[in-house]
């Protein structure tokens, strides 16, 4: 394992900010019990970091989900119950993974790297839309395509980009087309962009769907370490009265 429970406590603010949490509110060592923050938001957020949970949202709900334990509210079917009324429809539940350290394993030939966004865009043209919106490239500005060879006219095998989250963390997502997969290049190119990203200074966070073993195994053979969860659930009725 490749993350320090010294660096928790950027995880934990990098969060705070992120979530609009009152300041120290999530960091402080002396945080016991469930944190909760009531937002006028058309979302509900429950966030579980090693011992320290969150849960963010329109006050009723927070109110109602007085009675669920953190395992409880952990479960995805738990919060769509809970948000029934609000016409809740679920958005995931996502294990989190962070490293902050990681070893850096040298490939056994010669790889060209692109970090254009014409290439991470070729790649997405390879690949089904579910997983192009899963792995949001685009919307990551740093960006690190395996190519199949250092010609110019070479095609793009894998593409690992991530996304500052609060100047603290790494936001990672990796994309393989189905033609370049089993071969090792996402983790190649999960690799090599998680180490730029700790090189810039940042903590590497990645998020996958529970249930997806694919994200889990990549994650863990890269090093990542995992640290908590997150559930969110939109909450359509409270949309569609929103302006």
């Amino acid at each position: 394992m490749t993350f320090d429970q010294g660096s928790a406590p950027i995880v934990l603010l990098a969060w705070e900010r992120g979530l609009g949490l009152p300041a120290d509110s999530l960091v402080s060592e002396t945080r016991n019990g469930r944190l909760t923050h009531e937002v006028d938001s058309p979302e509900l957020t429950f966030l579980r970091l090693g011992d320290r949970s969150v849960l963010t949202g329109p006050a009723h709900l927070i109110a109602a989900a007085g009675e669920f334990d953190d395992d409880e509210l952990g479960n995805h079917a738990t919060m769509l119950g809970l948000t029934k009324s609000d016409g809740g429809r679920g958005l995931g539940t996502q294990a989190l993974y962070h490293a902050d350290e990681l070893e850096l394993h040298q490939p056994a030939h010669t790889v060209h790297v692109s970090t254009g966004a014409a290439e991470a865009a070729a790649l997405e043209a390879l690949c089904p839309p579910d997983d192009v919106h899963d792995a949001f490239l685009m919307d990551r500005e740093h960006k690190f395509t395996v190519m199949d060879s250092g010609t110019p006219d070479a095609g793009p095998l894998a593409c690992s980009a991530y996304a500052e989250y609060q100047g603290l963390l790494a936001q990672l997502g990796t994309l393989v087309p189905p033609a370049s997969r089993r071969r090792g290049l996402g983790g190649l190119a999960t690799s090599i962009a998680a180490h730029e990203a700790l090189a810039a200074g940042l903590i590497v966070q990645w998020q996958a769907d529970i249930n997806n073993a694919a994200a889990h195994r990549l994650a863990v053979s890269t090093g990542f370490t995992v640290t908590g969860l997150l559930t969110r659930i939109s909450l359509q009725n409270r949309q569609s009265t929103r302006k």
